[in-house]
């Protein structure tokens, strides 16, 4: 099959777990011999870059502000795409999945596939109006492609009660291989199993403010091990307002170091010598840095909402979300039993390995790509109704 795969921002993954999934799930599908193409944004993707791991990359304009990148990007593809001879074109995210009813219209030939990453008007980045948008487009999303996929059980659950539709589960994925190597680690003025890590975007959802507040109040109280540091890799997604503020409040506290955007081997340097890994997010659909958290076999402390339960289940740590005192709590009760932190972690590897592998997840998509081409054959063509979705 000829696949699109539309709405991210591009690929190799820098950050941001949709490009991270797409980076992987393209990747898989072109091992298995289908032609893909990715659209990209030159400002995340070098529009030099025409090819990544057996993928077609295709650079493409949008206008660049924090409300218009996303949807403009996707109109200009979902434009190109109309001209190509894909035989699937595949949205990713509520937003740009908003104008999947172009090819349905004017691309009766391609099979159009959303995938419903997260409830994106939770976000604390977004205003009102934008609110009011991802809102209508999550609607749309549910029922305008022949086929929805959920990358988290509690968003199937979630659209069945709110429209009335059963869309597909199929999970993130993770591939986390632990590296000995510790050049980059050196170079960050680290010592193996001497660091709390997160890994994020930094906008306000994700909750790190709660970490750094936490990290600050049992440093003060002597809480946790000598010199115990608290690293935070990731940049802000057009909030630069929370980042300052974030290091504002750090400011003065040597333990805790940003380290911006990292990828390759000193992210994985990171991953493969954290002493625990903490996820304190307000919301997420499956958090794909949870999950190579899990695959690389860290402990794990994560805030106890829907997604992190679902991907966690009973390999790692909870607190109560949005909870600085229990935050602190459970972190400091894990720090500090290094026999419990092991067991946590080898629980974690073996889920990520047993459930979330993305040999599974790139079959998965293509039999939900058949199946929509087998159902198309039975239904005329239209939206969705409740009773086909």
């Amino acid at each position: 099959m000829k696949i699109a795969l539309i709405g991210q921002k591009g690929i190799p993954a820098k950050s941001g777990g949709v490009e991270k999934h797409v980076e992987k799930l393209a990747e898989r599908l072109a091992t298995l011999g289908h032609e893909v193409t990715v659209y990209t944004r030159p400002h995340y993707t070098d529009k030099a870059l025409r090819e990544w791991q057996g993928v077609r990359l295709v650079s493409l304009p949008s206008i660049r502000t924090k409300h218009l990148d996303a949807i403009t990007h996707t109109f200009v593809a979902t434009m190109h795409a109309l001209f190509q001879d894909y035989d699937v074109i595949h949205y990713q995210s509520i937003g740009p999945s908003t104008l999947a009813f172009i090819p349905r219209i004017f691309k009766r030939g391609a099979l159009v596939i959303a995938t419903f990453h997260s409830r994106d008007y939770f976000h604390k980045k977004w205003g009102s109006f934008a609110k009011w948008f991802l809102h209508r487009a999550e609607n749309l999303t549910c029922t305008v492609p022949e086929k929805t996929i959920a990358i988290s059980r509690g968003i199937v659950e979630y659209a069945r009660e709110r429209y009335g539709t059963d869309i597909l589960y199929i999970p993130n994925g993770a591939e986390g291989e632990p590296v000995r190597t510790t050049e980059f680690l050196s170079a960050f003025g680290l010592r193996e199993k001497r660091y709390v890590l997160a890994v994020s975007r930094l906008v306000e959802h994700k909750g790190i403010h709660y970490l750094v507040k936490a990290f600050q109040d049992l440093e003060d109280t002597g809480k946790l091990p000598n010199n115990l540091k608290l690293v935070i890799v990731g940049t802000h997604a057009e909030t630069p307002e929370y980042e300052a503020y974030l290091k504002t409040m750090s400011a003065g506290r040597d333990n805790i170091l940003f380290l911006g955007e990292q990828t390759g081997t000193a992210l994985a340097e990171l991953f493969s010598h954290a002493a625990v890994f903490v996820q304190p997010s307000e919301d997420e659909g499956l958090s794909i840095a949870l999950l190579e958290a899990m695959s690389y076999g860290l402990p794990i402390v994560a805030s106890d909402i829907s997604g992190n339960e679902e991907a966690l289940g009973g390999a790692g740590v909870y607190f109560r979300t949005k909870d600085v005192e229990s935050l602190k709590n459970e972190l400091a009760a894990l720090i500090n039993r290094p026999e419990e932190m092991d067991v946590f972690g080898k629980l974690a590897r073996g889920r990520a390995q047993n459930v979330y592998g993305w040999e599974s997840i790139a079959r998965q998509t293509v039999e939900a790509y058949e199946d929509a081409l087998r159902d198309r054959a039975h239904t005329t063509y239209g939206l969705r109704s409740k009773k086909n979705a």
